[in-house]
């Protein structure tokens, strides 16, 4: 489980960067350089860990039948350390590492949406071909502070029977920290693995 967190988190940690530039407007849009994560800044040490998170979920099933079905869950983000985290943005995603050549992941067979309280309806993620994207969301969390969020999604038909996949459902937490004097991203996760039925 830590190694799957691991992997996708530092995934969807590269995608976020991208999402930040293209919700700035058109005058703002300058390609900004790659901010690099906080594991990456570290690699050489050892010693940045990340404790900043707590997360929970509640409601995704262990074993998902490929269809039309909803599968829908509760996630939360707790900031369970001492400082506030600045810069702090959401990301949602169904998917599956990918862990050879050839293989492929689910997303493109998957729809993924969250709950708009405000507006009481359920919105579509989806960039390109893949069932994520940002959620509206607080841009800083304090101190014991927490985030909750509603999502739902399906895998639908049509997904190839020739490998097996290691999917997902998670809800990303990033957030802005300094570490050996250099801006890095960190992430966690809420959300659970499951496994997939055809039949």
């Amino acid at each position: 489980m830590k190694l799957r967190r691991t992997l996708s988190v530092s995934a969807v940690t590269a995608a976020l960067i991208p999402l930040a530039v293209a919700a700035a407007p058109a005058t703002q849009a300058a390609p900004a350089p790659k901010m690099p994560t906080c594991s990456d800044v570290d690699t050489a040490y050892g010693q940045y860990h990340n404790n900043f998170f707590a997360g929970r979920s509640f409601g995704v099933p262990d074993t998902v039948r490929l269809g039309d079905e909803w599968h829908a869950f509760t996630a939360t983000l707790t900031n369970v350390s001492k400082k506030g985290l600045k810069s702090f943005s959401l990301l949602a995603r169904v998917d599956s590492n990918v862990y050879n050549d050839g293989e492929h992941g689910l997303s493109p067979y998957a729809d993924l949406q969250y709950w708009d309280a405000a507006k009481r309806e359920w919105k579509t993620l989806r960039q390109g071909d893949a069932a994520t994207g940002g959620i509206p969301g607080p841009s800083t969390l304090k101190p014991r502070e927490s985030v909750h969020v509603q999502l739902r999604f399906r895998v639908r038909e049509g997904l190839s029977h020739d490998q097996s996949y290691d999917s997902y459902a998670y809800l990303y937490g990033t957030f802005v920290d300094r570490y050996r004097g250099i801006d890095c991203t960190t992430s966690d996760v809420a959300g659970s693995t499951f496994n997939l039925r055809w039949k």
